[in-house]
C-alpha cells in the first residue's frame, strides 16, 4: 500500500514521521506524471512544488488557516493532500477539477487564480479582515513562476507594513517563469541563491542547530544569526528595506528545511517573506531538462516524453505567426517582438533565435508590455506584441491610453483567442473582441487559415495605426486562400462559397467555417440557400457586402465567433443593419453567452453545453425563415 493512499485528512499527513515525506513527495509525483500524461496539463511547475506542498499543510491548518496561490497552477499536490486525491484523474476533463485553485471546489481553496500576481493582494485582503475582528489564523500567500515581478506583486509587497503585522508570503524561485526568468528583481533572488559563501556558512549553522541537536528553541535564534548573516552577504535584500523579514534561501526540496522555515514564519510578530528554491520539473527528467517546455503539457508517453499526436491537422497557430513574422524581420529591421515571459508560448522562439537584439521578454507585465510597445512605436519601430487573450486583458488600459489614443502602429496578436477548454474560465479568451471593438483607432482581424494569418500579419505591418490579430490555441488549416497581393483591404470580407438566391448568410470570424458548412447543409436539405463568408474583421466590418447582401433579399445573417456574443463581431453586424433604412433582416448571434464558461476536455463539449451546434443554428433559422 502506498503512503498517499493512508492520507485521507491532514491529521493523517501530520502523522507520518518525517522522514517517510520524501516518500510520500514521490508518490504525489508520480501521481501528477500519470494523470497529466492522459490529461494534459501544468506539469513542471507542480513537480517542483511538491515538498513545499507537504510542508505547508505540516505547518498550516487549512481552511482554517488560508493558503493562496498565484499562479495556482502549481496547485495539483495541494489539491491531491485536500481531499481530491480520488477526483485527481479528472483534472481537466468535463465534469473534473479544475487545474486552477477554485472557490467553489474546495473549502480549502481560499481563493480562485489562474493569473500571476494577485496571491499577496488577496492575502493581504483576508489578513486585514482577520486584522479587525481579531483572529489568530495564519494567511500565507505562495508566489510562484516568478509571479513576484508582476507589478500587482509590487504594489501589494508595498501595501503590507501599512496592512498588517501578520503575514507570509512564499516565493517558490525556480528559475523561470514560463520562460526563463529576467529583470533586475529576477537576477537579484539568483545571487541570494547562489552566494556560495553565505550558503556555505548557512549549511554549516543548519548542521549543527538543526540537524544535530533537532531542537525547536533554537529555531528562533538560528534565523535571528540567520538574519545577520544575510546582512553581511545579501546587503541588498529587498524585502528587509519593506519590513518584511526575509527567511532563506531555502531548499525547496528539504521538507525538514522548510517546515523549520514555515514554523519560524508562523512564530514571527511582523511580515516574513520565505524564500525558497524549488528544480522545475523536479522529478520527471525530460520536465527537469527543458522546464519551459513542459510548463504546460499536452498529453504525452511517459517513459519517453514524446508527446501524443492530437489528430488535429495543420500547423500550430502560434507556429504559424511566429515563423511569418520571423520571415518579414528577415526584410525589415524596423519590426521588433515583445513577449510578457511567454516567448515560447507564443511562438516567438524562431525570432528570438534569429533576432535576439530585437527581442524583448519583460516578463508576467502584460501592462508594461502594452507601454513599452507603445514607447517603441512612438520611436519609429514596429512592435509586435505576443500575448495570450486571457492575459491581454490585464493590459487595456495600457491598449487605450498609450497605444489607441496616440495612434501608434503596435502590431497586437492575441493567441489562444476564443475559449481553451482545459484551462476553463480563467483561461478563456473570449472577452478580447468585446473589450476591444469600442476603442478608437483599432482594427481588429481573424484569419481563418495559416495563409491568411501571413498575409494579416504583412498588411498590419505596414498600416499607421495599432492592429489586433487573434487566433485560438488549436491548428491552422494550410487551405489556400486563393488570394493574391501582399496586403488585405482594411474591412474586407470574402465570399466563401454562395448558393443562387440565398436566403442566409453566415458570416464567420476565424476557423469557424466547418460549422458554417455543417449549417449550410442542414439548411440546404431544408430547401433554403445560403452564402458562407469569411469575415476577417471584427473592425472594421465589410458594411458594403452586408448591405449588398441585405438588399439582394438574404433575410437571416448567422455571425459565428469564437468570442463572447454580448458586443462581439456579430452585435457588430446587428448594430450596422439595424442602422440601415429598409433593411429587416434578422441576425443570429452565435457566440459565448454571458457567463464565465467552465472547462471541458474539448471545445465541442463547451458548444454542446451551451446549445451552439449547426442543428441549433438551423433550427432557429428555419424557425425565422418559415414564420413560425
Amino acid at each position: 500500500m502506498q503512503l498517499l493512499d493512508s492520507i485521507n485528512s491532514l491529521d493523517d499527513l501530520r502523522k507520518l514521521n518525517v522522514y517517510e515525506l520524501p516518500k510520500l513527495a514521490g508518490e504525489i509525483r508520480s501521481l501528477i506524471i500519470e494523470t497529466v500524461s492522459v490529461n494534459g496539463g501544468h506539469l513542471a511547475s507542480n513537480l517542483g512544488m511538491v515538498d513545499v506542498t507537504i510542508a505547508l499543510l505540516r505547518v498550516f491548518d487549512p481552511p482554517l488557516d488560508k493558503i493562496l496561490f498565484d499562479v495556482s497552477h502549481q496547485s495539483y499536490a495541494y489539491k491531491i493532500l485536500t481531499g481530491r486525491r480520488d477526483a485527481f484523474k479528472s483534472l481537466r476533463k468535463t465534469g473534473g477539477i479544475s487545474g486552477f485553485l477554485k472557490r467553489s471546489e474546495s473549502e480549502f481553496d481560499a481563493f480562485g487564480a489562474g493569473h500571476a500576481g494577485t496571491s499577496i493582494s488577496a492575502a493581504l485582503g483576508f489578513a486585514a479582515e482577520r486584522d479587525r475582528r481579531g483572529g489568530k489564523e495564519a494567511v500565507v500567500a505562495v508566489v510562484g513562476d516568478a509571479a513576484i515581478s508582476n507589478g500587482i506583486s509590487l504594489e501589494a509587497l508595498n501595501n503590507v507594513r501599512d496592512t498588517t503585522n501578520n503575514l507570509i508570503v512564499v516565493l517558490n524561485d525556480n528559475n523561470m517563469s514560463i520562460s526563463r526568468n529576467v529583470g533586475a528583481l529576477s537576477h537579484a533572488f539568483g545571487r541570494m541563491l547562489g552566494n556560495p559563501r553565505y550558503n556555505r556558512v548557512k549549511s554549516a549553522i543548519e548542521e549543527v542547530g538543526i540537524r544535530h541537536l533537532r531542537l525547536s528553541w533554537l529555531r528562533k535564534t538560528y534565523h535571528s544569526l540567520e538574519s545577520r548573516i544575510k546582512s553581511i552577504f545579501l546587503p541588498n535584500a529587498p524585502f528587509e528595506n519593506m519590513g518584511i523579514r526575509y527567511i532563506g534561501p531555502i531548499n525547496g526540496h528539504n521538507i525538514r528545511q522548510l517546515i523549520d522555515a514555515f514554523e519560524s514564519a508562523k512564530e514571527a510578530a511582523l511580515p516574513v517573506l520565505v524564500h525558497v528554491g524549488t528544480t522545475k520539473g523536479c522529478g520527471y527528467l525530460p520536465a527537469e531538462q527543458n522546464p519551459e517546455n513542459w510548463h504546460s503539457s499536452n498529453p504525452f508517453e511517459i517513459e519517453t516524453g514524446v508527446r501524443k499526436n492530437g489528430g488535429s491537422e495543420g500547423i500550430p497557430w502560434s507556429d504559424a505567426f511566429g515563423n511569418e513574422l520571423t520571415k518579414l524581420a528577415e526584410t525589415n529591421d524596423q519590426i521588433v517582438a515583445v513577449t510578457a515571459a511567454m516567448g515560447a508560448g507564443t511562438g516567438l522562439a524562431p525570432f528570438e533565435k534569429n533576432f535576439s537584439d530585437r527581442f524583448f521578454d519583460v516578463g508576467i507585465c502584460e501592462s508594461h508590455q502594452m507601454t513599452f510597445a507603445a514607447g517603441l512605436a512612438a520611436a519609429g519601430l514596429r512592435p509586435v506584441v505576443a500575448v495570450y487573450s486571457t492575459f491581454a486583458q490585464r493590459s487595456i488600459d495600457g491598449v487605450i491610453h498609450d497605444i489607441a489614443l496616440q495612434k501608434l502602429p503596435v502590431v497586437i496578436c492575441l493567441d489562444r483567442a476564443g475559449v481553451v477548454p482545459g484551462d476553463g474560465p480563467t483561461h478563456h479568451g473570449v472577452f478580447d473582441i468585446a473589450l476591444m471593438r469600442s476603442i478608437p483607432n483599432m482594427v481588429i482581424m481573424q484569419p481563418r487559415t495559416a495563409a491568411a494569418l501571413a498575409r494579416m500579419l504583412r498588411t498590419a505591418i505596414t498600416l499607421p495605426y495599432p492592429v489586433v490579430i487573434r487566433y485560438p490555441r488549436s491548428n491552422a488549416p494550410f487551405a489556400d486562400d486563393h488570394d493574391d497581393g501582399v496586403s488585405i483591404p482594411i474591412g474586407s470580407a470574402r465570399i466563401l462559397e454562395s448558393a443562387e438566391s440565398p436566403e442566409v448568410a453566415i458570416w464567420t470570424l476565424g476557423p469557424e467555417d466547418d460549422f458554417a458548412q455543417k449549417t449550410a447543409a442542414i439548411l440546404a436539405k431544408a430547401g433554403i440557400a445560403s452564402v458562407r463568408v469569411d469575415a476577417r474583421f471584427a473592425k472594421p466590418i465589410d458594411e458594403e457586402l452586408l448591405l449588398a447582401q441585405a438588399n439582394a433579399g438574404v433575410k437571416v445573417f448567422l455571425t459565428l465567433e469564437d468570442g463572447i456574443a454580448t458586443g462581439g463581431f456579430g452585435s457588430a453586424v446587428e448594430e450596422f443593419l439595424d442602422s440601415q433604412p429598409g433593411v429587416d433582416a434578422k441576425v443570429i448571434r452565435f457566440g459565448w453567452p454571458d457567463k464565465f464558461l467552465p472547462h471541458a476536455t474539448s471545445k465541442s463539449d463547451l458548444m454542446e453545453y451551451c446549445g451552439l451546434t449547426p442543428e441549433a443554428a438551423a433550427a432557429r433559422i428555419i424557425e425565422i425563415i418559415s414564420g413560425k
